[in-house]
């Protein structure tokens, strides 16, 4: 059996069994989160995520930071400063980590080879529009209250501790961090410290579900097919909780994957190439099946290939 074909049905059955219409990469998941959940809330009063800033939207899904409507300073990074970036709440590098692919090669290779590991980068209740410089600040440390810090970004609040390698967020927003952070750990089976249960417990208790979060949940549920249920009070984190795994998935059987790679188009696979941004059909398109498989990207249809940023190969009839 093909190996690539394996791990693009595998991909398949996870993200059409456990996550719906959900993005099936990062880039698109970006794309989506612009067009389908934060569309209307650049100029909104809930602003990014860490500062409150509002943007104005650039591209397909980046954004120009307003400085003045959050007084914000720039600590280092002035390009980053001035930009929109797409946070992991709970970052790739620590939920990677989780990840064999990730000891193996490192986040190039979760994304070649481990279809839970491109569902937890692409899944649009870890991700939020930032300052760019404080998602680089923030860095992948896990968050933390933060004390004997100045505040390093003129007016915004959240603080960074270079040195304990911690964050704490803005007050409005460590509610909804803490959800956000229960429901990847409870849906993908990850390992939480102690202490960083008991930390987002608080916050969770003390910062309850706003009226913005809810929406935020109801936009997100109806493109992953599901909610969070940590935000819906339909689940609560309690210390040993035993996570649901229900974004883990198990591979189809090899018998149902064993067709050769010339057919992989008929479980509906488009493949993009993440070099020339092309993408090719499995009927009508001759390079199909001669994109190296490092480079491929499986799309579900044309239409997410088009969000992703990528255009059908011209030799496609």
């Amino acid at each position: 059996m093909n190996r690539f074909v394996f791990v693009l049905l595998a991909t398949f059955h996870l993200v059409s069994h456990a996550h719906g219409d959900a993005p099936a990469t990062f880039l698109a998941a970006k794309v989506m989160a612009k067009q389908q959940i934060f569309f209307d809330q650049a100029l909104s009063d809930q602003g990014e995520l860490y500062c409150g800033c509002k943007w104005e939207w650039t591209g397909k899904s980046g954004g120009r930071i307003d400085p003045k409507s959050c007084g914000y300073e720039t600590r280092a990074q002035k390009t980053r400063a001035d930009r929109i970036e797409w946070e992991h709440i709970v970052p790739a590098w620590i939920f990677g980590h989780q990840r064999q692919c990730w000891q193996n090669g490192g986040r190039k290779n979760c994304v070649a080879d481990d279809p839970v590991f491109r569902a937890m980068e692409a899944d649009l209740f870890n991700l939020y529009p930032s300052v760019g410089e404080v998602n680089g600040d923030r860095s992948n440390y896990q968050y933390a209250m933060v004390t004997g810090v100045a505040q390093q970004y003129g007016a915004c609040p959240t603080r960074v501790d270079f040195k304990r390698r911690a964050a704490e967020p803005r007050n409005d927003v460590k509610g909804l961090v803490a959800r956000s952070t229960f429901y990847m750990y409870d849906r993908y089976g990850l390992s939480m410290s102690r202490q960083q249960q008991q930390l987002l417990m608080a916050w969770d208790e003390q910062y309850p579900v706003s009226v913005w979060e809810k929406e935020w949940n109801r936009r997100t549920a109806k493109v992953m097919g599901h909610p969070n249920p940590f935000v819906t009070g339909a689940r609560s984190w309690s210390l040993g909780h035993k996570p649901s795994r229900e974004g883990i998935v198990s591979a189809v059987p090899a018998r149902a994957a064993a067709a050769p790679s010339s057919k992989a188009g008929s479980a509906g696979v488009i493949i993009g190439n993440r070099n020339s941004k092309v993408y090719h059909l499995a009927e009508g398109c001759p390079s199909y099946d001669k994109v190296a498989p490092k480079n491929q990207v499986p799309f579900r249809s044309e239409t997410e290939a088009a969000a992703a940023g990528y255009r059908k190969a011209g030799n496609c009839h």
